[in-house]
């Protein structure tokens, strides 16, 4: 029974203070909306996929396909041992393959990432599953004949009748008539599905000796168990599956897709949350900083220690509580927000209602309720071990303990962050990384038990520097910031993490895009750069097209070789022609000469093999093809050309001709030849192609630094939560301060001080706490970027590079932030009337 009094002075004191209540509860929103709008929208995707993954395989009874990924698919004569075994009653071999289709605008319709494919159309009586349902037209029966899902055509603008052209990488362009427009249960954003006849598709997207898969129907005389042990009887190299089997592989792979894309964001949801604990952390400080007297008069008329602090964790949980069941609800809408975000960026994700699993509310509000009572403990615990007596007096509220232990504590810890820091970057891979952010981790606690020592020099030199043109009041602001530095360093913290992560970023982003530069720069001789879109590539037929043009010296294509040697997967480049004029390298042994079947390799890999000029090399592709070249020469280590590349030759024997595409071709100008006006030429050439792009040297940079943008775009929009959770942090604690510094600013105001003025002194304190924090945050950034971008040297990240305009960005706009976030605390404080305020009314 002594428990409720209790509980009813925390409700009550709760009550009473409802804009130190929004502010708190404010910061546990935040921080749980991002948890609970992370779980929401992969929950949302992961509901849509399955939806159309248990559609997937619908009807079929076994499933036969290659082993590996990348090869040629299941040899047709596969289906004929299929048809001649017992139980079997359908066979339909598959056939599908990438492709752009052209819209009624005759440009490429853009998928914004969707599948766009092309595949064989299915009649009704040998479908396995639920035949197309058509819309509008009929089904292609003829080559050159095209049908079209309903998505799809809106998206192209093409109707039943209409012609257009579809691009095969492996085929070129051909021309098409739409026949007919069929519903898809799940439309996505931009998926593109085009039927052709059985005939055609197999010309398209086939050697003409394999297809895709089969899939096989049973004629109920036996399950599909014993129908896949047959048929895997029969076909021993080939993977046998029933059709469960198949839609549980497709499930578990979009479910691992999506994992990361959880652990993503909900990485970020983490920060958000640590950000939010500081905040909360500090806001219960300075209330039980407040209350001091309040609670030491609880103790004197006989409440015990105990019911102290149950009473200050009972304002948190009710807080935690609140804020965390906001959260929720505040989760909901965002992740229909980024949902809505993402589709206008054309990122065509499937549509579908939002997933809000029970899973999803416990952890949010465990989450949200936890940090805020953890987050409350030690003030609650500190008020209750406070002497009433002691409390009750004036200059124990202002006093604080020491900060020397924590401090000296903080500066060992540093110490070994940088130890570790340092030791990291020296190596490369995951193991140095690792040993990277132990020290980042360490460095970070190391700042935060330091930072109120720190605060007091650094703000007072910022003071000095910053609060010097504003007189008396700069001094009193400057007074003010240094005061308390637990607060001042708690309430700067919060910025110092976001801040942080932006500049670690910031480096990431600005390295990238200069080891690029630099690459391309000492790399690429060539004149023009030929690219085409990620997915589809350069398609065949480019090359020897822009060859012809007057003017072109040479025109080489670029192909991706995923082959094994010595039983171990490795990706090699495939060159169509000589590297003189088109790529710098510098030679080590041998010749460099692509002619017939050789191979080349870089000095590193080739000293990793035992490799010398003249050995014997064996590739074996993924249809188990194996074509032996000898090495024709050794260069120096050269990230464009990778641990080896082969001739054009070795490349055509063992990439099939349906999936062949080139990564980029490089344009070498004869001697004399007006490069300007080439490129009109080369246009004109590629034309045809529908997808070609052509770019010089800096243009292909640019290109390349748009990509990493765009990424940064979207890191920097989630970090934006964190930094605006800092800037509510600092609204959170002037406004506290101001409570508590009511008396003082009453009794300013009766000596003299005019409103503008209180306002100015709010002004300038939150600019010197902001910037401090600031800067201790851009300096963490830079010192973990450089680390990070060290160890990943291996990866293609040879330069560091730091985006000084964004750094000097970030300070100066943490000024404005600073005098924001103080707009709505000063106004409040300039209202202080000076008499109330004195007499503590």
């Amino acid at each position: 029974m002594a428990q409720n009094p209790m509980r009813r002075v925390s409700l009550r004191n709760l009550a009473a203070h409802k804009v130190r209540l929004v502010l708190t509860v404010l910061a546990v929103v935040l921080g749980t909306a991002f948890v609970t709008g992370s779980f929401v929208f992969t929950d949302t995707l992961q509901r849509t996929f399955n939806g159309l993954f248990e559609d997937a395989a619908k009807g079929v009874d076994v499933r036969v396909s290659s082993p590996e990924r990348g090869s040629s698919g299941v040899p047709l004569e596969d289906i004929a041992t299929i048809e001649s075994l017992p139980g079997v009653r359908t066979v339909v071999p598959a056939v599908e393959g990438q492709l752009v289709l052209l819209g009624a605008d005759k440009t490429p319709v853009q998928t914004g990432g969707a599948p766009s494919i092309g595949s064989t159309y299915v009649p009704p009586e040998q479908a396995l599953g639920e035949p197309e349902t058509f819309v509008v037209g009929a089904p292609p029966s003829a080559p050159g004949q095209i049908a079209l899902n309903e998505g799809g055509a809106e998206r192209a603008g093409l109707s039943v009748g209409d012609t257009t052209q579809v691009l095969v990488p492996a085929h070129g362009v051909l021309d098409a008539t739409v026949t007919g427009v069929y519903d898809v249960p799940t439309d996505t954003g931009g998926f593109v599905g085009a039927l052709f006849t059985a005939d055609q598709a197999t010309e398209l997207f086939t050697d003409g000796a394999h297809v895709n898969y089969i899939d096989v129907a049973g004629d109920g005389s036996a399950g599909p168990e014993q129908l896949r042990d047959e048929v895997a009887t029969a076909l021993p190299d080939a993977k046998v599956q029933t059709g469960d089997e198949v839609r549980e592989d497709v499930k578990a792979e979009v479910t691992s897709a999506l994992k990361f894309v959880n652990y993503f964001l909900l990485a970020f949801g983490a920060i958000a949350l640590l950000v939010g604990t500081f905040i909360i952390y500090n806001t219960f400080s300075m209330i039980v900083a407040q209350r001091l007297k309040e609670l030491a008069l609880l103790r004197a008329i006989g409440a015990s220690r105990g019911q102290v602090g149950r009473s200050v964790v009972t304002e948190a949980l009710v807080v935690g509580v609140l804020g965390s069941a906001i959260g929720i609800a505040a989760g909901v809408a965002l992740a229909y927000g980024l949902r809505s975000m993402l589709n206008a960026f054309d990122v065509g994700l499937p549509s579908g209602p939002l997933q809000l699993e029970p899973r999803t509310v416990v952890v949010a509000l465990v989450i949200g309720v936890l940090v805020t009572v953890v987050s409350a403990y030690a003030p609650a615990r500190r008020a209750a071990n406070t002497p009433p007596v002691a409390a009750m007096r004036e200059e124990f509220a202002a006093a604080g303990d020491t900060l020397r232990v924590r401090t000296l504590v903080g500066a060992i810890i540093a110490v070994i962050g940088i130890a570790l820091l340092v030791a990291g970057s020296q190596g490369t891979g995951g193991g140095a990384a690792a040993t990277v952010g132990l020290g980042a981790a360490a460095l970070i606690l190391a700042v935060l038990l330091a930072a109120p020592a720190l605060s007091r020099p650094v703000v007072g030199a910022l003071g000095a520097a910053l609060a010097r043109p504003f007189g008396a009041v700069g001094r009193l602001a400057r007074t003010n910031a240094v005061r308390n530095p637990r607060r001042t360093a708690a309430t700067a913290f919060a910025l110092t993490l976001g801040l942080m992560l932006v500049t670690v970023i910031g480096v990431f982003g600005s390295s990238a895009k200069a080891s690029i530069d630099e690459l391309v720069d000492s790399g690429i001789t060539a004149d023009y750069v030929l690219t085409g879109p990620q997915q589809i590539g350069v398609p065949v037929g480019v090359a020897p097209a822009v060859a012809k043009v007057p003017g072109v010296e040479s025109a080489v294509a670029l192909h991706l070789m995923p082959v094994q040697i010595d039983d171990e997967d490795t990706f090699g480049t495939g060159i169509g022609g000589q590297l003189d004029g088109v790529i710098d390298y510098e030679l080590r042994s041998g010749s460099a000469d692509l002619a017939g079947d050789t191979v080349v390799a870089s000095e590193s890999f080739a000293a990793e093999k035992g490799w010398t000029v003249g050995s014997p090399v064996t590739m074996t592709n993924r249809d188990g093809v194996e074509v032996t070249a000898p090495v024709g020469g050794i260069l120096a280590d050269n990230q464009l050309l990778g641990d080896w590349f082969t001739s054009e030759s070795v490349y055509q024997q063992l990439v099939p001709a349906s999936m062949r595409a080139d990564l980029a071709v490089l344009v070498q100008a004869a001697p004399g030849t007006d490069v300007a006006a080439l490129r009109g030429d080369l246009e004109k050439a590629s034309d045809p192609f529908l997808v070609v792009q052509v770019k010089d040297r800096d243009e292909f940079k640019g290109e390349q630094a748009k990509q990493i943008d765009t990424l940064l775009a979207v890191l920097y929009g989630l970090l934006a939560l964190a930094v605006v959770i800092a800037i509510l942090g600092i609204v959170n604690t002037l406004a506290l301060s101001v409570v508590e510094r009511r008396r003082e600013i009453g009794m300013l105001r009766a000596v003299g001080m005019q409103r503008p003025q209180v306002r100015r002194t709010i002004y300038i304190e939150s600019v010197l706490i902001a910037v401090f924090g600031a800067a201790v945050g851009v300096l963490l950034g830079l010192a973990f970027g450089w680390g990070f971008v060290r160890t990943l040297a291996d990866e293609g990240l040879g330069t560091v590079a730091v985006p000084w305009g964004q750094v000097v960005a970030m300070l100066l706009g943490s000024g404005v932030i600073g005098v924001l976030a103080a707009l709505w605390p000063a106004s409040r404080a300039a209202r202080t009337k000076p008499l109330e305020a004195i007499a503590g009314v």
